[in-house]
């Protein structure tokens, strides 16, 4: 479903540009320090936005929306969502899903 790459750091999620911004800030990580441990360095990337959630996923510091693919809770937590609020990409995006 979606064609969008998420990077996981620190319990969040970023797009590609965002990520090369941490990856530039975080730079070379001291001796002992693990590359592989999102909570020390951007790991990913992830297909789909970083897979299947109970949320429409956006990055965490921009805020683009990552095109993730729904879970069933999702899928029912953006149709009461759109019910009440205009959000044009989900409803465009999640347009197969909700029919």
């Amino acid at each position: 479903m979606g064609n969008k790459w998420a990077w996981a750091f620190n319990a969040d999620l970023y797009c590609g540009g965002c990520a090369d911004k941490i990856v530039a800030t975080v730079g070379t990580l001291p001796v002992g320090k693990d590359y592989t441990d999102s909570d020390n360095y951007p790991q990913g990337p992830y297909m789909h936005g970083g897979g299947e959630s109970d949320t429409p996923t956006h990055c965490g510091d921009c805020g683009m929306f990552m095109e993730n693919d729904l879970t069933t809770d999702g899928i029912e937590y953006v149709r009461e969502a759109l019910e009440t609020h205009d959000i044009p990409e989900w409803s465009e995006f999640y347009a197969g899903v909700l029919a």
